[in-house]
């Protein structure tokens, strides 16, 4: 009996470690060709505040960290990615950032992933 409980413990361990390494634990994401695990580790691994994950239909995605301040951190890391290409800033309402540039609209809208992550997705047209 002793032996079972033993086995069952350390196949109990390795489950844990399993889902605790690939990060199963996050909520899924709103896209389908990339894992938590995987956009996390690109946010992590790259300079920048806000990082592409991913582009779908003609939307780009993108993640970036609330750093535990809540979404307005968010916020201004998308405002300056999106004027560093020419568009300006001018309000927000609800989860949507409303840029113009030449008279054209662009609407970045931001999703809280969990109590760490946005995600941010922009029409492939801001560039």
């Amino acid at each position: 009996m002793k032996k079972f409980g033993m086995i069952l413990g350390i196949f109990v361990a390795v489950i844990v470690v399993f889902v605790f390494i690939n990060k199963l634990y996050y909520p899924s994401l709103p896209i389908n060709d990339i894992s938590a695990k995987e956009a996390i580790d690109k946010l992590k691994e790259s300079n920048s505040k806000i990082t592409k994950i991913a582009v779908e239909g003609d939307s780009i995605w993108y993640i970036t960290s609330s750093e535990n301040k809540g979404i307005s951190i968010a916020d201004e890391n998308i405002k300056q990615l999106i004027a560093s290409n020419g568009w300006e800033f001018k309000q927000k309402d609800g989860s949507g950032l409303f840029f113009e540039n030449d008279g054209e609209r662009l609407i970045a809208t931001t999703q809280m992933w969990t109590g760490n992550y946005v995600l941010v997705k922009i029409p492939g047209n801001f560039n």
